[in-house]
């Protein structure tokens, strides 16, 4: 835990959305709380189920992302004495823990969400989205498109097609997952491990060159044949979906 609690007015007024991450294992709380602090989130960390009880239950946050096995007391306890000193904040439980009993117990604990390892942080991002939506009482807002467009190149959430000006192109699941990613960051860099991270979760090897093995691929069923091409390597960083 950092030496003082979460100052949620000034993360507010920063603009931050306001995590609380309980989690023990040190390199899984990094790789969350970074990739949520470059979406903007403002992350606490608990390390223990005695922390997570104090700062939950004195600090303001939007969510709640609790792993089961911590070092001091179970995870569902640590939901359950939260829920029974009031505090309502969204609860996503993240846990190795994959069977039906497992995420049945998690859920009538007081979660309002459960997600096991290893996992893609969009994934993450998504549930984390839905939460606070559900928190806020909804949307009044008509739902956004499913489409992403960048240039003619569309991507449809909905039915998972994608098409560049009139031609369907068609992608293995894993193409596809990095399209949506280069897609959805359009006009911004994405390092490899970022891309790693976000697409192919994170106990993936950063010293792999997968990424770059899919980017060609990529790179060949949506730019081959056309004058303008969108996704372009970053040289030293990474690489960018980018229609100028």
């Amino acid at each position: 835990m950092s030496g003082k609690y979460f100052n949620a007015d000034n993360a507010q007024s920063m603009g931050y959305k306001r995590v609380l991450l309980v989690e023990d294992d040190v390199r899984i709380a990094d790789f969350v709380r970074r990739g949520l602090k470059a979406e903007s989130y403002a992350v606490e960390v608990a390390r223990s189920g005695q922390e997570a009880i104090t700062i939950g239950s004195v600090g303001q946050f939007q969510v709640i992302i609790l792993d089961l096995g911590l070092p001091d007391m179970n995870g569902r306890e640590v939901c359950g004495l939260l829920r029974s000193q009031g505090v309502d904040t969204p609860i996503l439980m993240l846990t190795a823990r994959d069977t039906v009993q497992d995420k049945v117990t998690g859920l009538r604990s007081g979660a309002d969400d459960y997600m096991t390892k290893p996992f893609a942080f969009e994934e993450l991002l998504a549930r984390i989205e839905v939460l606070m939506r559900r928190q806020r009482g909804g949307d009044s807002k008509p739902e956004a498109s499913n489409e992403l467009r960048v240039a003619d190149l569309v991507l449809n959430g909905e039915t998972h097609e994608v098409r560049r000006g009139e031609a369907a192109i068609e992608l293995t699941p894993k193409e596809y997952a990095l399209l949506e990613c280069l897609m959805r960051m359009s006009g911004k860099m994405l390092s490899r491990t970022r891309i790693l991270e976000q697409v192919w979760g994170y106990s993936s090897d950063p010293l792999t060159n997968v990424v770059d093995v899919y980017i060609r691929q990529l790179r060949r069923k949506i730019d081959d044949g056309h004058e303008l091409k969108l996704l372009k390597t970053v040289r030293g960083f990474g690489y960018k979906m980018d229609a100028s």
